[in-house]
């Protein structure tokens, strides 16, 4: 049964990840989560400072997606652009891992593209894993080898292929074993999706919704 007493906005990572999103999207944004509470606005690296600026008194988390949102850029390029979206503010880092390599089992590189980020940046690192395009053998190795690589949480996907889903959660909550947090993203609209799949174990929602979902009732 549905637990409909979840408040879901202290879970949201709201999304602003349209590539043509103005100055005026980013401040509506900012003051939308400040005013329902979530827990972070997620934007690109360009528009770190600007979110930064604007949520300086606020107690709103600053995200920033690198490598988003294929993952296939070098590491060097990963890092600085990591370490940059740092030094303009970010408090959070949505890493896209490279598919490429865990799919040709080079988890070598993979581990070291993720730990160096972890560890440089100094931040919570949430690695997305895109489980919708791996193989049950692979979502696994992936999400052991960005454990082991010092992720702070593990990411359903990037929203571009496909909708998290409760399976996804229920599976990284499994083999998370409590160790990181689980980011549930892609195709959640409703604040009952929202409640469903923090029930299954997301400790957080990324959505470009999050305000409907905050002001609906169920």
């Amino acid at each position: 049964m549905l637990q409909t007493d979840i408040n879901p906005a202290p879970y949201i990572d709201y999304a602003l990840l349209d590539p043509a999103a103005s100055d005026e999207h980013v401040d509506r944004a900012c003051e939308e989560a400040d005013r329902f509470g979530f827990a972070s606005v997620c934007v690109y690296p360009c528009n770190v400072k600007r979110v930064t600026e604007r949520l300086l008194k606020t107690k709103v988390e600053i995200c920033t997606v690198i490598g988003f949102p294929s993952g296939a850029t070098t590491s060097n390029v990963k890092l600085y652009e990591a370490m940059e979206a740092v030094e303009n503010g970010a408090t959070e880092l949505d890493v896209v891992i490279n598919f490429g390599w865990l799919k040709t089992g080079q988890t070598n590189l993979l581990h070291q593209d993720i730990a160096q980020i972890c560890e440089e940046s100094g931040k919570p690192v949430k690695a997305i894993l895109e489980l919708s395009l791996l193989t049950p053998d692979e979502q696994e190795l992936a999400a052991e080898v960005c454990m082991d690589a010092g992720v702070a949480f593990l990411k359903t996907g990037t929203g571009w292929a496909g909708a998290a889903t409760i399976e996804m959660v229920k599976f990284l909550k499994d083999i998370s074993r409590g160790k990181v947090g689980i980011k549930a993203s892609g195709g959640i609209r409703t604040r009952e999706q929202a409640i469903a799949l923090i029930d299954a174990g997301a400790t957080r929602i990324g959505t470009s919704h999050g305000v409907a979902i905050a002001r609906e009732k169920i």
